[in-house]
């Protein structure tokens, strides 16, 4: 997904402002956007006098020390030649090559640093989160369902902890498929330093990414911002083990504020590690006992996604179509389509065309604009 090394940007100003700004302490998503509303650009911001910045909505005395003078001892370049060193791209969150849907959240990192590849297919994610302390059971699932959504071609996103967000990684990596695993830490130090093998399998199979610089040292307060990522990426949030109070729930409240799905697998009534999860259930969280349940649920993508073999997908529950629901759908475009066209372009029967139109419309790609008129929706 991304074109452009960041070895290729060590000269562009606007970028390196970015970086800097990016690296500023104190300096989160809102302020970040408040500073660029007033001045343009990250170099606009540092071009600004301190009377000017004071009249930021955020900007206090602490800030404007941090901006002024802490931002001049930033070493830039030294950190962008450190990315190099170790295939880290910084992404800005104005680039082509961000994360579109990570995008629209209210409030996206200004930098995403990827190492391995981000590609148009994980347009198609669903994260899977829960607790550090899983059941056998829970583990289960969680590698069971990861690797029957990288089988269908999801991404799977998760957080790289202990518990069901290895097992998901794991489940999606056995199958073949893509994951990517958001840290909480910097890039250049994984944490739990356990889990570096699988984060090198990740990489290979996917990306790592984080908000914070390579050589941020996990705290406590970066494990639910964390979170905010996971969801940001991913259509839908599956929740599978979580205790009534747990990081995994911070995840699902951030997918609802996001306008994600919410789904969570049920457990053993009398399971600590079940609690949460029930109570999303009855809170209207989707109940998932299979990968179609959380296929069916989840909404149309912002835009068309690319998968692994060329084809564009628009909707996640493409990926369960046949081949003769393929055909049927290839067949009718975004415009009212005549019944007689789907025939004439699919080269299937009368009757098989109308009972595939009819599987469909059950699964939300296609409505009848009339009763011979056809169109995705």
């Amino acid at each position: 997904m991304s074109t452009v090394s960041c070895r290729d940007r060590l000269n562009d100003q606007q970028f390196l402002a970015a970086m800097r700004l990016a690296l500023v302490p104190g300096v989160g998503p809102r302020t970040r956007q408040a500073l660029l509303d007033a001045f343009g650009s990250p170099v606009g911001v540092f071009d600004a006098a301190p009377s000017e910045l004071r009249e930021v909505s955020g900007v206090g005395p602490k800030l404007l020390k941090s901006l002024v003078h802490d931002a001049a001892r930033i070493d830039v370049q030294a950190e962008v030649e450190l990315c190099v060193e170790h295939g880290i791209e910084p992404l800005t969150v104005d680039e082509d090559e961000y994360p579109r849907m990570l995008g629209e959240i209210h409030d996206p990192p200004s930098v995403l640093y990827v190492r391995g590849q981000l590609r148009s297919q994980d347009e198609m994610s669903v994260a899977i989160v829960g607790t550090r302390h899983a059941s056998r059971y829970g583990l289960a699932q969680a590698e069971r369902l990861a690797g029957g959504l990288a089988r269908a071609g999801m991404t799977v996103v998760s957080g790289l902890a202990r518990g069901i967000d290895a097992a998901a990684h794991r489940g999606a990596l056995a199958a073949g498929g893509r994951t990517l695993a958001v840290l909480a830490s910097g890039l250049l130090n994984i944490y739990p330093p356990e889990h570096e093998d699988l984060a090198a399998e990740i990489c290979a199979g996917g990306a790592l990414v984080a908000e914070n610089p390579p050589r941020f040292e996990p705290a406590t307060g970066s494990f639910p911002q964390r979170n905010r990522i996971i969801s940001g990426l991913s259509l839908g949030v599956v929740v599978v083990e979580a205790a009534e109070r747990s990081g995994a729930l911070i995840t699902a409240r951030h997918a609802m504020e996001q306008n994600r799905e919410v789904f969570a697998v049920p457990g053993r009534v009398d399971s600590r590690v079940a609690g949460g999860c029930h109570q999303l259930i009855r809170d209207g969280a989707a109940l998932v006992e299979s990968v179609d349940d959380v296929l069916d649920q989840l909404g149309p993508l912002i835009g068309p996604a690319e998968r692994a073999d060329g084809t564009v997908v628009h909707h996640p529950a493409e990926l369960q179509l046949n081949t003769q629901e393929q055909k049927v759908l290839a067949a009718i475009g975004s415009e009212p389509t005549s019944v007689d066209d789907v025939v004439y372009d699919s080269g299937l029967p009368v009757h098989r065309v109308l009972s595939t139109i009819s599987v469909l419309e059950m699964r939300h790609l296609v409505q009848r604009i009339s009763g011979s008129m056809i169109a995705r929706r």
